[in-house]
């Protein structure tokens, strides 16, 4: 299990104005759960990582901020700004600090040992039901070892897959509030995806998909001249 640092709080308050978070998809406060998946070394799942009332309040202050287009889903750029064709990044795609929303939460995740280091780059990614993300591994020389996502709304399957030996494919369940984190082997030598489709069938029932948005955390490597 990965040690319990002293706790930093969030203290996010919710942007003006105040966008109501539905509670259907919420359920009730949970205790943190790490769950360790043994097949991919490296890859490590939190249940609950963050509260109810936080899930709500980072969901308002994404869709507070501006969406591009850039992709067949809309994204938030925080930190530096990614070139997906190119797979590279530099000083000139710099887009300033993380806003206060989001450098709390990189410092609780570096607080609590899941980041060696805050991350300085964040990219944000709406999935509405039928959109997924292929098969991939974030770009090596752009990002340092560790990246994590914190899943908000709606949960899917995330599909992890050895890069070496494309039968062993191992399928996560991502709920909402939940973090997903990919160091060491799952961070180099598995690709993670999510199906395009409208709904997963997960522990024998089928799970309707609604909107999702994933917080996902990286640190940049910028390569001095």
């Amino acid at each position: 299990m990965v040690e319990q640092a002293e706790q930093l709080e969030l203290n996010l308050e919710l942007p003006e104005p105040n966008k109501q978070l539905p509670q259907s998809f919420l359920g009730e406060k949970r205790e943190k759960e790490e769950v360790w998946i043994e097949e991919a070394p490296g890859l490590l799942y939190i249940k609950n990582y963050i509260t109810a009332d936080e899930h709500g309040a980072l969901l308002a202050h994404v869709d507070n901020e501006l969406w591009l287009d850039d992709l067949k889903r809309r994204v938030q750029h925080y930190g530096f700004k990614y070139n997906y064709r190119a797979r590279k990044v530099d000083m000139s795609m710099r887009v300033g600090e993380l806003p206060e929303w989001l450098k709390n939460l990189s410092k609780k995740l570096h607080q609590d040992k899941y980041m060696p280091e805050a991350a300085d780059q964040v990219i944000v990614n709406e999935y509405l039901p039928g959109q997924g993300i292929s098969a991939h591994i974030d770009c090596e020389p752009c990002f340092k070892d560790t990246i994590i996502s914190l899943s908000l709304g709606s949960g899917c399957i995330m599909n992890f897959t050895n890069k070496l030996d494309k039968t062993q494919k191992i399928p996560v369940w991502l709920e909402p509030r939940s973090l997903v984190v990919l160091r060491g082997e799952a961070r180099y030598g598995w690709l993670h995806s999510i199906a395009a489709r409208k709904w997963d069938e997960w522990e024998g029932e089928r799970r309707d998909r609604n909107r999702r948005v994933s917080l996902t955390f990286r640190k940049v490597i910028i390569n001095k001249v």
